[in-house]
């Protein structure tokens, strides 16, 4: 008689305990469960709540923004509900009289209390007053503004610093009137071709023969 090896034996097992739990789910009762998940102390729905089936291969699903879900589950499953800022919760679908069931679940919003943090660039106090103190500003508010708004620094600022969407508005209206105001004097825009009368007098011009080559002998 062979024996056989630790190994193969343990595989055998395993699959004989899945057979026996695929057998054991298929012999629960099928329904549809559904239900709307509201927060606990007010009807307001908890949408995009993650829901999941521990009791059948951890079936994932999720609700809708108005909190309703819906799907086929067991009796007997287990059905935890989780979701960011609220405390998981586990509901075990009862035996009921038909193949549906519909649930209202509740969860309960968590309040977490972080302990006061006040953000400070110095170790302590003291220090902060050390510093503060030490600061010593002999200059001129006046000469400091006046030296902030020469044209050397406003010139320097102006080559760094971008325009401003009103600064380019302003421009390109700038840009427009002036356009508008030149385009009748700008002899760029009169073209003489295109001058009725320029044409007129050039005409009678041929006509009295003043472009003629006898007149045109020096």
């Amino acid at each position: 008689m062979s024996i056989k090896s630790p190994k193969y034996l343990l595989l055998c097992v395993g699959v004989m305990l899945l057979t026996i739990s695929s057998v054991f789910a298929q012999s629960k009762k099928i329904l549809q469960f559904s239900g709307l998940i509201t927060s606990t102390g007010s009807d307001l729905p908890v949408g995009f709540v993650t829901i999941k089936n521990t009791s059948f291969n951890n079936q994932t699903f999720m609700s809708n923004n108005d909190g309703y879900f819906s799907f086929v589950a067991h009796v007997g499953d287990e059905i935890q509900f989780t979701s960011v800022g609220f405390d998981p919760v586990t509901y075990t679908i009862p035996e009921v009289e038909g193949d549906k069931h519909t649930a209202s679940v509740k969860m309960r919003a968590l309040i977490i209390e972080l302990p006061a943090v006040t953000p400070f660039p110095w170790a302590s106090y003291e220090d902060y007053l050390a510093e503060f103190m030490g600061l010593g500003s002999g200059e001129d508010p006046i000469a400091t503004a006046r030296r902030n708004l020469s044209p050397d620094a406003l010139a320097a600022l102006a080559r760094v610093v971008p325009r401003s969407a009103e600064e380019i508005q302003t421009f390109n209206s700038l840009q427009r009137h002036q356009y508008m105001q030149n385009k009748n004097i700008n002899q760029r825009m009169n073209n003489p071709f295109l001058n009725p009368f320029n044409w007129y007098q050039f005409i009678n011009s041929i006509k009295k023969g003043d472009y003629s080559r006898e007149k045109l002998k020096y």
